[in-house]
């Protein structure tokens, strides 16, 4: 036993021997093969790493993507090396709405969506030659990342409301309805001041060049379009959090500029400390009847303090009780955390917007500034009943994570999403006609309750809750809407492009529900609805459908 022992140990003293003698023949290099494993859940890559002697690792790089794998950034070492990082980037699983009936299912309730950011980090997977997760596809940020013409409010609602149907098309068996919101357009000059608290991640996380520097070449512009009274501060966090501009008025921008100068990354990423202490200067600096927000940029790569979702979400809940707003940009990629910054702003009574390029923030921070940073209506919310003489089943296509229970339209402690100036949110339902032969999933007819159909020519009844930004009680506005009255076999411009975006983001998440849904029906389609496009984004979403077609 001794014997075979002294041998195992001479076995292995030879071996390190000859592998130390080849690495030094390679020049102290080795390579570790690539390897894949691809699942419905998960993604687990053990990435092509190439490392100097003695830094062998076991670690794998481990990806919660619902869907396909994205590629790894890769960073050449200053011998002409590469380095591969892990990506850790997080997308929640999204479980799409399925047609449901509405005799059992009479009351679809939701909350509205201005975010944008699901396009925008879709768009930089593409223009990276990858297709996005399917997780990374939220069908409502597609939709609404476009502008629409629908006509400015009248009266005292603080919207316009817009409703059109036509044929579906990718489904001519079904039906698409569109729902327009429209804000309205607020003048500049007659906006309150803001107080306003950049929240900024200087962790190391933040050091590549699409994160801290992008950042701070954004905040220039949003600098550039803010007023002499309106205020910032400025918090940073990295291993800990800290003033490092108090709140001052925008008449002393070269103070402002100055700070945001001399930010550099560095360090691990103390994220909750950081909101504590934003939510604390906003609230010393609050500006009755004012525009009072936190304005968080990140990765989302919170390590150490507060960092779970669940924790992060209940102090951003709590916190918006000061009638203090919250707006999420997103820079970078590789750690980028997608799914804990949608969960902060629908918590915070805010809008979340990922920045991938600087043109990216001429729009949002820029051309939408006021959209983005002035909310005329807070916790809106739609519930819609559906006629089943009219209607055999429904599916809202998108807001997967804004449904809401019936009873929570009613429920003013509910929140919802908000919509700013100028805003537009747009909601597409595919409907199944009455009298369609289609078979769809239902439930056991019911023992002790019977449904009984009233007769009526109303196809739907439309509901929708909002609260002025300073209240806390709600306003109900309710319309019986015909078919007559919103159906068309040519359809606008608007429904158009909703329609042509939608049918993009079936197929980018390969969708059940995409039926006869192609990249050339939705190129042709976007094209149809091209009209003025005076910014470029509607030629730049038939290039992304194209990329998405050769990369598919």
């Amino acid at each position: 036993m001794k014997t075979t022992k002294i041998r195992k140990q001479a076995s292995l003293v030879v071996a390190l021997f000859i592998t130390a003698f080849l690495l030094t023949q390679c020049g102290g290099q080795s390579y570790q093969t690539e390897k894949l494993y691809v699942g419905e859940e998960s993604v687990v890559a053990d990435a092509a790493l190439e490392y100097d002697e003695g830094e062998i690792s076991e670690e794998m790089a481990q990806e919660s993507f619902s869907g396909r794998q994205a590629v790894a950034p890769v960073k050449k070492k200053n011998d002409g090396r590469r380095d591969t990082v892990h990506n850790t980037e997080s997308y929640d699983r999204i479980y799409e709405n399925p047609f449901v009936s509405p005799l059992s299912n009479p009351l679809s309730t939701f909350s509205v969506d201005v975010d944008r950011a699901s396009y925008a980090n879709a768009r930089r997977y593409l223009n990276n030659s990858q297709l996005p997760p399917a997780g990374a596809v939220r069908i409502e940020e597609f939709v609404n990342y476009f502008d629409y013409d629908y006509p400015q409010p009248k009266g005292d609602v603080p919207f316009s409301i817009n409703m059109e149907m036509t044929d579906c098309f990718w489904n001519t068996k079904h039906k698409l309805l569109s729902i327009g919101l429209q804000g309205r357009e607020v003048n500049v000059q007659n906006l309150p001041a803001s107080n306003l608290v950049f929240l900024i991640d200087v962790s190391g996380s933040m050091s590549d060049e699409n994160k801290l520097p992008l950042l701070k070449k954004s905040f220039q512009i949003l600098l550039d379009n803010l007023r002499g009274s309106d205020r910032v501060a400025m918090v940073v966090y990295a291993g800990a959090a800290g003033v490092v501009l108090n709140s001052t008025t925008c008449d002393n921008k070269s103070k402002i500029v100055d700070a945001f100068a001399k930010l550099e990354a560095g360090g691990s990423t103390a994220g909750g400390q950081g909101i504590e202490l934003a939510y604390k200067i906003a609230k010393d600096n609050f500006i009755q009847g004012g525009n009072n927000r936190v304005i968080l940029a990140t990765d989302g790569d919170f390590n150490i303090g507060q960092s779970s979702d669940d924790g992060l979400v209940r102090m951003i809940e709590e916190k918006r009780k000061s009638g203090i707003f919250l707006t999420v940009l997103g820079f970078g990629m590789g750690n980028y955390k997608d799914s804990k910054m949608e969960k902060l702003s629908n918590a915070g009574n805010g809008n979340y917007a990922y920045i991938d390029n600087i043109m990216e923030a001429k729009k949002i921070l820029g051309k939408e500034i006021w959209g983005t940073l002035y909310t005329i209506a807070k916790d809106v919310k739609i519930q819609i009943e559906f006629n089943p003489n009219k209607v055999k089943a429904y599916r809202l296509i998108g807001y997967e994570n804004r449904m809401l229970a019936a009873e929570d339209f009613n429920d003013d402690t509910k929140d919802a999403g908000d919509i700013g100036s100028g805003h537009t949110v747009t909601a597409i339902y595919e409907i199944i006609p009455a009298g369609s032969t289609e078979e769809i999933p239902n439930i056991d007819e019911l023992e002790y309750q019977k449904t009984k159909v009233v007769k009526s020519p109303n196809f739907m009844t439309f509901k929708l809750r909002y609260k002025k930004p300073d209240s806390d009680v709600s306003k109900l506005i309710s319309q019986k809407i015909v078919e007559s009255a919103i159906y068309t076999q040519t359809p606008s411009m608007n429904l158009k492009l909703a329609g042509s975006v939608s049918m993009f983001g079936l197929l980018l998440r390969n969708s059940k529900y995409k039926a006869a849904a192609s990249y050339e029906a939705a190129i042709t389609l976007a094209k149809l609805a091209k009209g003025v496009d005076d910014d470029g984004y509607r030629a730049e979403l038939i290039m992304l459908m194209q990329k998405a077609q050769l990369l598919n």
